[in-house]
């Protein structure tokens, strides 16, 4: 129902949005747990995002570096729904954009960087594992492809390096965190989009904005913990409801 999304924007002052991996399958990044995602189809592939088995198997990190630097993902390209986010942000009606997903493309649509938390990271960036040292993923793919150097090592002090993403065992990148906190308490409307909503911390954000008098919005393809709660809830196919939504409010995309 993109009219009744779109009466929900026009009515809002201050919108803030989580948005997990269902918002960016239509850019032809799957998802990690869906029927048809990454983890269902390959199980094994899950334990390349530990950071303890990455940090002490070598043979891991040579899996992950491969499967990194020819990931599909780094040469996605934002979707109509990306960029419908991304004309909310440059009108000014975004607060705080928060995103789990780490493929970049609410930056590469046009969200300013200062609107988006990647709470996951970056996999579009390569850090050191123990000094500040940080590059480009193109370093690891030149590394890895031309090079053929299967496990890269720090150019500074030596260490093991890694995509500059949260692997599970680290902590989320708390200035990131706090900003989407602060952004869903300060929100009048919380989109939910293409989250299953039950991986914390980023998963409490929809339900920080609703105690603090926000309306909810859920769009995501299943069912979710926090339908519950929303004001509007579609499960629906994202760039069918959201961008015709936003040309709604803000007019045709020229």
């Amino acid at each position: 129902m993109p009219d009744d999304l779109a009466a929900l924007l026009a009515a809002a002052d201050r919108v803030a949005v989580l948005t997990g991996a269902g918002i960016s399958t239509d850019s032809g990044i799957p998802d990690f747990r869906g029927p048809e995602g990454l983890w269902t189809v390959d199980p094994t592939a899950e334990r390349l995002t530990h950071w303890p088995t990455y940090r002490d198997d070598a043979d891991v990190r040579r899996r992950s570096w491969l499967w990194r630097v020819h990931n599909p993902a780094l040469r996605a390209e934002p979707n109509r729904s990306h960029r419908a986010l991304a004309r909310l942000a440059t009108a000014g009606r975004l607060v705080g954009l928060a995103t789990q997903n780490t493929d970049g493309l609410h930056v590469a649509a046009g969200t300013p960087r200062d609107v988006v938390q990647e709470l996951h990271g970056t996999m579009r960036e390569v850090e050191c594992t123990a000094c500040d040292w940080r590059a480009g993923m193109d370093w690891a793919v030149d590394r890895v492809v031309q090079q053929g150097d299967e496990d890269p090592q720090c150019p500074e002090c030596g260490a093991i390096t890694k995509a500059a993403t949260v692997m599970f065992g680290q902590s989320l990148p708390q200035a990131a965190l706090q900003a989407a906190a602060d952004a869903a308490r300060s929100s009048d409307l919380y989109l939910a989009i293409g989250s299953s909503l039950t991986v914390q911390p980023a998963a409490g954000l929809p339900q920080h904005a609703f105690e603090t008098g926000a309306r909810l919005v859920v769009l995501n393809a299943e069912p979710t913990p926090l339908d519950r709660l929303a004001t509007l809830v579609l499960h629906e196919q994202i760039a069918d409801v959201l961008p015709p939504a936003v040309e709604a409010v803000l007019g045709p995309d020229v």
